[in-house]
């Protein structure tokens, strides 16, 4: 493992210089706090990463998760990562006063996931889902139940998960089966089966509150008949002691990677005793999940990018101690006689790196920027301000879910790479990185889903007002970046690329305006990636912008050499990446249907 998995410097450039978070902190909701408490949260996080979660990541993967005699069994970590975890603020951080929460702004509850997330990506997400349970059950669940279940899990000492997949459904939850049945009481019967529930179940926790999806007899099909019940694993009983609600383990998946993050299949109602209470109103399940579903996505983004950020500095660390090979002599030839070179001197080693880095810390603002636009919404002083962040933010989760996990594990793999033969063996932790970021394109919504959610449904929002609105935010950062004489060859291609994304809706749109939705959505996936990378070009011109306006400052935070690494990252990204949507745009104005099945199959 290496000495280094990812750099806070960058982490706090990104908080404090790019995304300003000192302005959104003499907001009133957080006046309480200043940049020094802030750092000191982030400090505190890093030090006990660096101690309890970092040095046992490679022994998580060696002793994964198991089942046994009905319960799976974890790393001892686990324990720690809950237990400790709620001590110091982790799980409640952004959560208001009124319920044990620190107020803090998400941005720097982001940062501090970024930076358990890099440091072993198998124990975050126990917190993680923990945390989005419970901000779904304050939203919408009655003063009773939030009463029984929040504090206890904001203190981590029970665990939370959400419930949606089934074995017949897939992701497809308009069609899922689980019951759940009235009874004269407070509570419904609940019966049926969830697979894939990351954090379903573990030794160490007194309880486990599961979200479920599930159907009310009589009420319709699809996703309208759908709504949201709390089903403990233990039912808490008036003298507060707990009672076993018929929740039963019955398998946990061995995965490729994360296997220190158990994903269980559970059952419902084995003898007909397990009990639910609905969440808010009937059949507005899926309307209230989507709170906690929004949130695991970005949750997602921002484990691959943290992920990515570990397989960069172990490539890094490597590829400067590595000797391999000879620098080419001006007449192309190598001298035998001389000394070895480092690879990090060949130019196609460090592309390689440059990728990573680039997609890394574009990642890590894409992420810190979706935080942002919530915090913006909290604290919004007029409905219009509240919508208007509202909108922002939901134009780009599919693209903060979708992006660091595409780019993330192109980047592993070139890091990889960059290990070459030693990367794929298991004395080296590139592939570990590698086996673990895969799962990130699938969790919450595979890429085809989120690529459907942002072409189907958030480009034509609002008869495109979402798309105008995040348009007007990249064209403000163009304007700005135009000021810089250095920068103005970069904020020119963004402007053409912000024009060939109107150029190819003008083209797909008729498809969408004659009801030909198969062939509107067919190419989805690359639409996604096209609007990526635009998205990426806007992101990186505003981490080169800041930079630029440092590097005119007498005195500096960081070395010149920081900001200098991000200037030349963002043209790296604009040489490389971003003209990578000139094919992608020519793919989406084609008019082919090869992908659309025909009467007579083809594929076989």
């Amino acid at each position: 493992m290496s000495k280094k998995y990812l750099d806070v410097n960058t982490l706090k450039y990104m908080l404090y210089d790019v995304h300003k978070l000192e302005k959104l902190l003499i907001k009133e909701r957080f006046q309480d706090h200043d940049k020094e408490s802030m750092d000191m949260f982030l400090e505190s996080t890093k030090d006990f990463a660096d101690r309890e979660l970092y040095p046992y990541f490679k022994e998580m993967d060696d002793n994964p998760a198991y089942y046994k005699d009905g319960k799976v069994y974890v790393h001892d970590q686990v324990k720690t990562m809950m237990y400790k975890g709620g001590e110091l603020g982790i799980i409640s951080a952004s959560f208001d006063y009124e319920v044990g929460g620190m107020q803090i702004p998400l941005m720097v509850h982001t940062a501090v996931m970024y930076i358990l997330d890099a440091a072993n990506n198998h124990l975050p997400g126990y917190a993680g889902l923990t945390q989005g349970a419970a901000e779904l059950i304050i939203h919408f669940a009655n003063k009773q139940l939030n009463e029984t279940y929040v504090s206890n899990m904001l203190s981590g000492q029970w665990g939370g998960t959400m419930c949606l997949t089934e074995p017949q459904a897939g992701s497809s939850l308009s069609d899922i089966v689980t019951k759940a049945t009235p009874t004269d009481e407070d509570f419904y019967k609940i019966s049926g089966q969830k697979i894939f529930i990351s954090g379903g179940d573990n030794q160490f926790s007194d309880n486990i509150v599961h979200l479920v999806l599930a159907r009310i007899e009589g009420t319709p099909k699809g996703t309208k008949g759908i709504s949201l019940f709390i089903v403990p694993k233990n039912r808490p009983k008036t003298d507060d002691s707990l009672t076993h609600n018929d929740v039963t383990t019955i398998a946990d998946f061995q995965k490729l990677g994360q296997r220190g993050y158990c994903t269980t299949h559970l059952g419902f109602g084995d003898v007909d005793d397990c009990r639910g209470w609905l969440v808010g109103e009937a059949n507005q399940g899926l309307n209230y999940m989507f709170l906690m579903m929004n949130a695991s996505r970005i949750a997602v983004g921002r484990g691959a990018s943290a992920i990515a950020s570990a397989a960069y500095y172990a490539s890094l660390e490597y590829a400067n101690e590595r000797p391999q090979g000879r620098k080419l002599s001006s007449s192309g030839k190598k001298d035998p006689e001389e000394n070895q070179t480092l690879i990090i001197d060949h130019p196609d080693v460090r592309r390689m790196l440059l990728l990573q880095k680039s997609v890394v810390e574009g990642s890590m603002s894409l992420v810190i920027l979706a935080a942002k636009y919530y915090d913006l919404e909290v604290t919004a002083t007029s409905p219009e301000e509240k919508k208007k962040y509202n909108t922002l933010l939901e134009m780009i989760i599919p693209v903060v879910k979708t992006y660091p996990s595409e780019a993330g594990s192109y980047a592993v793999n070139n890091g990889l790479q960059v290990l070459g033969g030693y990367g794929y063996c298991s004395d080296f932790i590139l592939q570990q990185y590698y086996r673990d970021i895969r799962i990130s394109s699938i969790y919450e919504g595979t890429t085809g889903i989120q690529s459907q959610d942002l072409l189907g449904r958030k480009i034509t929002m609002d008869k495109g007002k979402g798309l105008a609105l995040l348009s007007a935010e990249i064209l403000s950062t163009i304007e700005v970046a135009t000021g810089y004489q250095t920068l103005q060859p970069y904020a020119k291609i963004l402007n053409e690329k912000l024009q060939l994304t109107q150029k190819v809706l003008d083209k797909l749109m008729p498809h969408a305006m004659k009801g030909d939705f198969e062939k509107y959505l067919a190419d989805a996936n690359i639409f996604m990636e096209f609007f990526s990378l635009v998205i990426m070009g806007w992101i990186w011109l505003d981490i080169a912008m800041n930079a630029q306006e440092n590097l005119q400052k007498s005195s500096l935070k960081f070395p010149e050499n920081f900001y200098i690494g991000k200037i030349e990252t963002m043209k790296y990204f604009y040489s490389y990446e971003l003209p990578k949507t000139s094919g992608h745009a020519e793919i989406l104005m084609n008019p082919t249907t090869v992908t659309i099945k025909k009467d007579k199959e083809f594929i076989n």
